[in-house]
C-alpha cells in the first residue's frame, strides 16, 4: 500500500485510520502487507530504533535527483516503510501551513510514488500495489508508462482507493516538467484536466481496478452532482469500480473498553452511559440538569460539505426544542462564530470547543444521545459507525457511507438537501427519544451491528484475488 498518512504515525483524517487498520486486518488473514508513506516530523518520535532498510535510494524526477533513505518498522504483522527526506517531509504540518497548501506538494508526493516503486523493486515485491488518493496516484502512470519496459513490474496489478473525490491533486501544466513526466501524458485521456495536471485522474486512468469506501459513494461519484468533473471517466470505468465500506477499530472505539470515557457499558448493561452523559456535560461546563434532556453531539469539520449551512439555517428553531448541544471541531469562520453565538445566547444548553481533542471526541460519542452528521456527501464516514457502537443514535443525510451504514432500525436519515429536511429528521429522533421502549430498541440494534475491519479486509482480499485472475 502507498499512502500519505497512517495512524499512529501521522493523521489528518479518516485515510490515516484506514491505513492504520486495514493492513493489520489483512495481515491477520494471512496476507503479506507493506505500507510506504513519508517520514513526517510528527512520526519521528515513534521511529526510534527503526531499521535502515535502504540508504540513498535513487529517485529521479526529470533531471533532478531526489535520493531518499528508507526506514522500516514492523507493526502488528505489517512492514511500514518510511521515505526519509527532511527537506520534503520534516515540516510543521502534513499538507498545508497557515491555511495554504505547500507549493511543492506535487514534488513531495511525486517523490513518495517514485520511492514506493523503488521499494517494490528492491525491498518488497508485491502482487498488488494498492495506492490511496491523489497523493499516491502517480504510482500508476509511472509504472504503466515510465517503467513499462522494466520486467520487475510485469504482472503487478494496480488498485486505487478513492477516499474523497473532492481532492484530486490539481497542479499547473508546468508541474509535468518538475515531475519528470512525458509531455505525451498531458492529454484528456491521461493526466490533463481543463489545462491542469490532475494526479488522481492519472491514478484512475491507469488502474486495473478502482474502489471507494462505500457502495453508495461508488454510485454517486459517477453522477454530475458528486463527480467533480470526473464522472464521465468514472462511468467509463464502471465495470472496474467497486465499493467497500470502511471498518472501524473496536479496540479503540467501544464503550466496553474505551480508555477516555467515565464509565464502561455495553448493550446488555447501559447504566454507564448515563454517567458518561453527566461527565460530558461537566467537560463542556453545562448544568447537570441537562442529563434528562436529549443531548445532541457533533464531532466535525465546520464546513458546508458537512451540512453546516443547513445547521445554520435551522439553529434558531433547534435551540427552541428541549435539547442540549455540544460540538467540537473547526473550519469556516462563519460556522465557528455561529456556534459561539449560540453558546453565548444559550449558555445553559449549548457548548462549543474550537479545535480537536481525541479524548473529547470519545466522550461525545459515549455521552451524547443523538449524533448529528448531516453531510452533503460523505464517502464513508466513521463517526456514525462509532456512534452505533456507543448507543448514540445517528441523524444523517442519506448519502455515501452514511446511507450504507444507517437504516431505519438504527437511526434517522433525510434525503433532501435542506435545513428543513434536517430539522424534520432531528424532530423524528426527539419523538423517538421520548418513547423509552422504542429508543432502547434503536440503541440495541445499533450496538449489535458489526462494522469491524474483518468484513472489509475479506472484501479487499477477494478483490486482490479477482485482480490476479
Amino acid at each position: 500500500m502507498v499512502a500519505s498518512e497512517a495512524t499512529p504515525y501521522a493523521k489528518t483524517g479518516g485515510l490515516a485510520d484506514v491505513i492504520g487498520a486495514l493492513p493489520v486486518a489483512l495481515a491477520s488473514r494471512g496476507e503479506q502487507v507493506a505500507v510506504v508513506m513519508p517520514l513526517y516530523r510528527e512520526a519521528a518520535p515513534l521511529l526510534d530504533g527503526a531499521a535502515r532498510a535502504y540508504d540513498s535510494l535513487p529517485v529521479q524526477l526529470g533531471t533532478a535527483p531526489w535520493n531518499v533513505n528508507v526506514r522500516s518498522v514492523e507493526n502488528r504483522g505489517v512492514t511500514f516503510y518510511f521515505v526519509e527526506r527532511p527537506d520534503l517531509y520534516d515540516r510543521p504540518e502534513l499538507y498545508t501551513e497557515a491555511g495554504a497548501d505547500y507549493p511543492d506538494n506535487h514534488i513531495r508526493y511525486g517523490v513518495l510514488c517514485h520511492a514506493a516503486l523503488a521499494v517494490a523493486k528492491r525491498l518488497f515485491r508485491p502482487d498488488v500495489i494498492h495506492y490511496h488518493d491523489w497523493q499516491a496516484s502517480l504510482c500508476a502512470p509511472l509504472m504503466r508508462v515510465h517503467l513499462a519496459g522494466d520486467p520487475t513490474y510485469y504482472g503487478i496489478k494496480l488498485l486505487l482507493t478513492i477516499h474523497n473525490l473532492g481532492y484530486q491533486g490539481l497542479f499547473p501544466a508546468s508541474s509535468l516538467t518538475d515531475l519528470g513526466l512525458d509531455r505525451n501524458l498531458f492529454h484528456p485521456g491521461a493526466l490533463e484536466f481543463h489545462g491542469s495536471v490532475n494526479l488522481l485522474k492519472g491514478g484512475i486512468v491507469y488502474a486495473d481496478a478502482i474502489n471507494t469506501v462505500s457502495r453508495k459513494y461508488a454510485e454517486e461519484i459517477q453522477t454530475h452532482e458528486y463527480g467533480f468533473g470526473l464522472e464521465g471517466l468514472l462511468q467509463s470505468r464502471s465495470a472496474d469500480l467497486h465499493g467497500i465500506v470502511n471498518g472501524v477499530d473496536y479496540s479503540e472505539w467501544s464503550p466496553e473498553c474505551d480508555r477516555y470515557i467515565a464509565h464502561h457499558y455495553s448493550a446488555e448493561d447501559l447504566s454507564g452511559k448515563r454517567e458518561c452523559k453527566a461527565d460530558l456535560l461537566r467537560t463542556f461546563g453545562l448544568p447537570a440538569d441537562n442529563v434528562g434532556r436529549p443531548l445532541i453531539g457533533m464531532v466535525s469539520r465546520f464546513v458546508s460539505q458537512k451540512g453546516f449551512d443547513w445547521i445554520e439555517e435551522i439553529a434558531g428553531e433547534l435551540v427552541r426544542e428541549d435539547v442540549a448541544i455540544v460540538a467540537i471541531g473547526s473550519g469556516e469562520s462563519r460556522y465557528e462564530q455561529m456556534f459561539r453565538d449560540l453558546a453565548a445566547a444559550h449558555p445553559d444548553r449549548v457548548a462549543i470547543r474550537i479545535g480537536y481533542s481525541n479524548e473529547i471526541a470519545h466522550k461525545i460519542e459515549a455521552g451524547s444521545d443523538i449524533f448529528l452528521m448531516p453531510s452533503r456527501y460523505e464517502p464513508c464516514g466513521l463517526n456514525q459507525i462509532y456512534s452505533l457502537r456507543f448507543g448514540t443514535v445517528p441523524v444523517v443525510r442519506a448519502t455515501g457511507g452514511l446511507d450504507d451504514t444507517i437504516d431505519e432500525s438504527t437511526g434517522f436519515k433525510f434525503e433532501e438537501c435542506s435545513g428543513t429536511a434536517l430539522l424534520t429528521a432531528i424532530r423524528a429522533a426527539l419523538v423517538a427519544f421520548r418513547d423509552r421502549t422504542r429508543w432502547l430498541s434503536i440503541i440495541q440494534a445499533g450496538m449489535n451491528k458489526d462494522f469491524s475491519w474483518n468484513a472489509s479486509a475479506a472484501a479487499y482480499s477477494a478483490l486482490y484475488r479477482q485482480l490476479g485472475g
